[in-house]
């Protein structure tokens, strides 16, 4: 069964769960299909606004699609998630990102 479709079944039964929804969301992105990808990446963070990864992931989509001014508004969404959250490590990753996008 496709990885895709396997989720899909899970979110059929649970559509908040987070973890499937972020895994369609990669595997969206890792086929190309960007608008797809973000489309699930934004029902994930408006259901579960803590799911720090969604945001680092989704500015990593974005910026790959040319779309950087967006990539920086979500990493900064992100950066207050992870301060909020206390995940130092995904902060320092964002911040970075952030960094080198604004140069």
């Amino acid at each position: 069964m496709d990885k895709i479709a396997g989720l899909r079944e899970i979110l059929a039964l649970d559509p908040k769960n987070s973890f499937a929804r972020y895994g369609v969301a990669m595997e969206l992105a890792g086929r190309g299909e960007t608008g797809a990808a973000l489309a699930e990446f934004d029902t994930l963070l408006a259901n579960d606004p803590d799911y720090t990864a969604g945001y680092f992931m989704s500015a990593q989509t974005l910026a790959g699609a040319g779309r950087k001014a967006e990539a920086a508004e979500r990493l900064k969404a992100g950066i207050a998630c992870a301060a909020r959250t206390g995940n130092s490590h995904a902060l320092s990753e964002m911040q970075a990102m952030l960094d080198e996008l604004d140069r």
